[in-house]
């Protein structure tokens, strides 16, 4: 392990207004609060595959562009798979600036199989990331196929008469209660003990996520890099991508999990 390397981001409360007595002296309300959050880069994350001479030469097509395509997914993969741990992590968070709201959560026992449940908790998301001050926009809700297709069938969502947005035929649904559905295999539903420590927690009981773009913060230290090296000793190519990131939690109150205990 090497150094902790990150990034600091300032935060800052509100300043609060009130009425001026005549003849009193402006001298600041002092109710201005600050604080940081510190994102620090994770070792370095590879995904690498060995090729020997003699299996590329008995295939009678090019195998290196499929195999370099798999290493650059599986990075992207786990990209993923820690941005949305995170989120669930800010979700559970506590606020950045003391009196300010942190993350909330919808506790339904039936988010996971229940059309209507579902659906009203998005609305209840909804609603405790605008009391939260939240900002509006590029606001999100990820969701397992199961759960996606769940909404997808919702005829309440899909109902033109209240300007849905989605098809059965088509088997897709674009927004609910001003989110945007995103079908994710890298929502986090186990317990996850391995990996960077802060991206591990139990997620068993996670129906979905509702997170704003703010929510999560990613620092770089290395892009995207695929790198080859042929081996004599071992007759064959050694291929090996990697990067080095890393993600934290910004703005808990941007972020409400849908859970279901």
């Amino acid at each position: 392990m090497g150094d902790n390397i990150g990034k600091q981001f300032p935060a800052t409360g509100k300043i609060t207004a009130g009425y001026h007595t005549p003849g009193n002296e402006l001298t600041g309300s002092n109710s201005m609060k600050f604080n940081e959050r510190v994102i620090t880069i994770d070792d370095l994350l590879v995904s690498h595959e060995f090729i020997a001479n003699i299996d590329e030469a008995k295939n009678h097509y090019d195998v290196r562009a499929p195999i370099t395509e798999q290493l650059g997914d599986a990075l992207a993969q786990a990209y993923d798979q820690n941005v949305l741990q995170v989120g669930v992590l800010a979700a559970r968070g506590s606020a950045t600036i003391t009196g300010q709201a942190g993350g909330a959560s919808v506790t339904a026992a039936t988010a996971k199989t229940d059309a209507d449940v579902l659906r009203a908790s998005y609305f209840s998301a909804t609603q405790a990331m605008d009391e939260a001050d939240c900002p509006d926009g590029e606001r999100y809700v990820f969701l397992k196929p199961a759960q996606y297709y769940l909404s997808a069938q919702d005829v309440v969502l899909l109902n033109r008469d209240y300007a849905g947005n989605g098809s059965i035929s088509t088997g897709m649904i674009e927004t609910a209660a001003g989110l945007t559905l995103v079908k994710t295999n890298n929502l986090p539903t186990t317990n996850v003990t391995t990996g960077p420590a802060g991206y591990q927690g139990d997620f068993t009981g996670t129906a979905a996520l509702v997170m704003q773009k703010g929510a999560v913060g990613t620092v770089r230290l290395l892009n995207l890099a695929l790198e080859s090296e042929y081996q004599i000793s071992r007759q064959g190519t050694l291929m090996v991508a990697k990067y080095a990131v890393g993600h934290g939690i910004l703005r808990p109150h941007c972020a409400v999990e849908i859970k279901v205990a």
